[in-house]
């Protein structure tokens, strides 16, 4: 229960630090808003994210695992479209985004303690 917070809180702030560095990415939402965001933004990886990736394993394979990131830019995209305060102004923003969130997650999941 607390690593499931802990991921929608990761998700939230990973959004915020996309909306910060990435040109083209609009969060006019409040903090406490940001929390659904990230909520959103992990149902989405959780339901839809595995089922995309599995369609689109040939594509992931002959780019030898670079359209995994077109895939993370589409499920941010559709986080967006699903939530009226974050708006993201195209394909390539959305990639850019969804990298950033990644990154913002797999850093701060390095540093967190090990389950036992």
């Amino acid at each position: 229960m607390l690593r499931a917070l802990l991921q929608v809180a990761m998700n939230g702030v990973g959004v915020w630090l996309a909306q910060e560095i990435v040109p083209g990415i609009h969060y006019s939402g409040t903090l406490p808003y940001l929390l659904v965001v990230g909520l959103v933004l992990g149902l989405i990886n959780l339901l839809v994210k595995p089922i995309v990736t599995l369609l689109s394993l040939p594509l992931i394979v002959i780019t030898l695992g670079l359209f995994y990131l077109v895939i993370n830019g589409a499920m941010l995209y559709l986080a967006a479209r699903l939530l009226a305060p974050l708006r993201i102004d195209g394909c390539m923003p959305a990639i850019l985004g969804g990298l950033v969130v990644s990154l913002f997650n797999w850093v701060v999941s390095a540093f967190a303690p090990e389950r036992e």
